[in-house]
């Protein structure tokens, strides 16, 4: 017997629908499914919440210098005529950094494994393509979610049936982080 679900696909599919389905748990927070693959999604997701608990107070803040463009009121760059060329004018800023230590790092990677790119789009029509913006997930982990399940012992995923699916029949589920 196979230590998980086949799905009926083959393995790249089978990856890319349980990656893509973890992304969007963690992502929105509850999703909709059908209840074999609300199963698989569970032991990905509680893996990936269990590894961000566990890091996620492992980092230092360090100060650092760092060179930010003077900015005038309505928010253009600043510039100087110097040696018969404009050139930006840069200020020197004191920032402090979160560094992430070895195992936190590690972490970090193996949640970018199993996580897709995600895009925030505004709600608004105007300036949907412009103001978009990509979310950090592992960070998103390490900073919201770990801290809701601190004083949790796994058990972070919760799966209510819905019913039967219209279509085929197919039990459907809803997903969500508890």
């Amino acid at each position: 017997m196979a230590g998980y679900r086949k799905l009926g696909r083959n393995s790249n599919q089978r990856k890319a629908l349980l990656r893509s389905q973890v992304t969007a748990l963690l992502y929105h927070g509850k999703i909709r499914t059908t209840e074999a693959r609300a199963k698989e999604i569970r032991k990905i997701a509680e893996g990936l919440i269990a590894m961000a608990v566990r890091e996620r107070d492992n980092y230092e803040t360090v100060t650092v210098k760092a060179k930010v463009a003077r900015k005038d009121k309505d928010g253009k760059r600043v510039k100087e005529v110097v040696d018969g060329k404009k050139v930006t004018v840069y200020d020197e800023v004191d920032k402090e950094i979160k560094k992430d230590k070895p195992s936190r790092l590690h972490a970090r990677r193996q949640m970018l494994r199993v996580f897709y790119d995600v895009t925030e789009v505004p709600a608004a029509a105007a300036g949907r393509k412009k103001n978009t913006k990509a979310v950090d997930m592992p960070a998103k982990m390490f900073d919201e979610i770990a801290p809701k399940y601190a004083n949790r012992n796994g058990g972070y995923t919760r799966i209510v049936k819905i019913g039967p699916r219209k279509g085929d029949a197919a039990m459907e589920v809803l997903i969500e982080l508890v």
